[in-house]
C-alpha cells in the first residue's frame, strides 16, 4: 500500500495526471487534475490510494491526506465506488462533506453525479459519528483557516476543468475576489450566474 508518491508532474489530462519518479511515469486518476496545474514540471507529492480489481490496477491521487482519508471513508459506504467518491471530492472539500454528513444534509450529498436519495441516506447512516476524531479535528482546522484566496483559486480550477477560457477565468477572478465566499461550491455558483448575466 502506498501513502504518497513524490516526483515530477509531467502531464495533466482531463481525468488523470502523470507523475514521473525514478524513470517511471505513474498514471494517477484525480478528482480534479487541474488542481495540480501549478506543479506542472515541478517536483511534488501526491497522496495515493491503490485499488486492485480483476481487470485493473488503478492509482487514485489526492492533494492532501484529508482528501485521501475522505475517499477511503466514502468507499466503505454501500453503493459508493471510486467514481462516485471522486465526483464528490471534485467540487467539495472534506470539511464540507463531513459537515453534510454530521448535519444529515441529504440535499447537499444528492447534488453529486450518481448520488440519489437512497445513496445519500446510506452515506449518512454509514459515516455519521464514525469519522475519526483526529480527521474531524483536522477538517475543522482546515475550514477555520480557509481564506477567500484559496476558495477563489479552487473555484477557478473547477471552472477551468469545465472548459472556461483563460480570458473568462481572468474576469471571474476579479469578480470573485470582491465577493465574500464561504465555500468553493458557492464561488462556482456565483461565477456561473455572473457569466450568464
Amino acid at each position: 500500500m502506498y501513502q504518497y508518491i513524490k516526483g515530477t508532474l509531467t502531464e495533466i489530462h482531463a481525468n488523470y495526471v502523470t507523475l514521473e519518479t525514478a524513470g517511471i511515469g505513474y498514471l494517477i486518476v484525480a478528482a480534479n487534475p487541474y488542481h495540480f496545474e501549478k506543479y506542472l514540471n515541478q517536483e511534488t507529492r501526491i497522496y495515493v490510494e491503490q485499488i486492485v480489481r480483476e481487470d485493473s490496477l488503478t492509482l487514485y491521487g489526492f492533494s492532501s491526506i484529508s482528501e485521501k482519508e475522505m475517499f477511503q471513508s466514502l468507499l466503505k459506504v454501500t453503493g459508493i465506488g471510486p467514481k462516485s467518491a471522486l465526483a464528490i471530492l471534485a467540487t467539495s472539500t472534506p470539511s464540507e462533506v463531513v459537515n453534510a454528513i454530521e448535519n444529515e444534509d441529504q440535499k447537499y450529498l444528492q447534488k453529486f453525479p450518481g448520488i440519489g436519495k437512497k445513496t445519500s441516506q446510506q452515506i449518512i447512516l454509514d459515516l455519521k459519528g464514525k469519522l475519526k476524531a483526529d480527521f474531524k479535528a483536522e477538517v475543522k482546522l482546515q475550514q477555520s483557516t480557509r481564506s477567500n484566496d484559496i476558495i477563489v483559486e479552487e473555484a477557478l480550477e473547477t471552472l477551468k476543468a469545465l472548459g472556461y477560457s483563460k480570458r473568462e477565468l481572468k474576469s471571474l477572478e476579479k469578480y470573485l475576489s470582491k465577493q465574500e465566499l464561504t465555500t468553493v461550491e458557492d464561488a462556482v455558483k456565483l461565477s456561473l450566474r455572473h457569466i450568464v448575466e
